[in-house]
């Protein structure tokens, strides 16, 4: 018996104000511990698809399920619990500059209404989870690139969510920097999370198993490790978007 999708794209398609048509007809179907990476140039679709998930975009036509309700229906209610059940991961890091590790994930947590018996033990069992335990009284500016990231992980994880988003959440770290943190993201997913991370990071998609969708030109397609292996990645990731 096939299970339903915790997420899926019916004939989704999305066009800007600009004149940009970002997505045309796509159908994707994720189930419940699938691993994917979203992959393309610049300007194919992949941050707008994860927006379409958490709802920060609305498609132009077709349909985005998670978990089998039509988000692009919600009103702002309907958005916000939304999101208190998916794990967003930006590139841009989005900590607050004057609090420290701790309280970053803190303000979060209290942001939600989380009672402050559950706040404290939560934070440091993630703090612990990425590696950071040792800085938690560090501010963002105190760490590296991918120390900041791991926090970004680690409030994402907050509220235990099934779904984590990631958008290109190693765009400005070093290779060896950007190995270890997808090796952070692969615990997670051996925890049972399903992870969609849209990435150009090409050398990591050719490293790490999983799922890979291939964003061109406005159209999806899936690939298999055997053409994973055939496709020039590089080349194909530096293509110039179409305008």
């Amino acid at each position: 018996m096939t299970t339903q999708p915790v997420i899926e794209f019916q004939h989704v398609s999305v066009h800007y104000p600009n004149g940009i048509q970002a997505l045309s007809d796509v159908n994707i179907r994720i189930h419940k511990g699938d691993f994917v990476f979203l992959v393309g140039p610049s300007g194919m679709g992949k941050s707008t698809s994860l927006k379409l998930i958490y709802r920060e975009v609305k498609p132009t036509a077709g349909h985005v399920l998670v978990e089998g309700h039509d988000v692009g229906h919600y009103a702002a209610i309907g958005v916000s619990r939304l999101r208190r059940h998916l794990g967003v991961v930006f590139q841009d890091f989005r900590l607050l500059e004057y609090k420290t590790v701790r309280e970053n994930l803190r303000f979060a947590m209290q942001v939600v209404g989380t009672p402050h018996s559950i706040i404290r033990k939560r934070v440091n069992e993630l703090l612990d989870q990425v590696g950071l335990g040792d800085r938690m009284r560090a501010f963002p500016q105190q760490l590296s690139g991918g120390e900041q990231q791991r926090i970004v992980i680690a409030r994402a994880l907050l509220n235990d969510p099934e779904v984590i988003l990631a958008d290109e959440p190693t765009g400005n770290l070093d290779p060896e920097t950007s190995e270890a943190l997808l090796r952070v993201f692969m615990e997670i997913y051996r925890e049972g999370k399903t992870i969609v991370m849209a990435t150009h990071d090409y050398p990591i998609i050719q490293k790490f198993p999983a799922r890979k969708i291939i964003c061109e030109a406005g159209g999806i397609r899936e690939i298999d490790e055997e053409e994973t292996k055939l496709i020039d990645f590089e080349s194909l990731l530096d293509e110039s978007p179409v305008s």
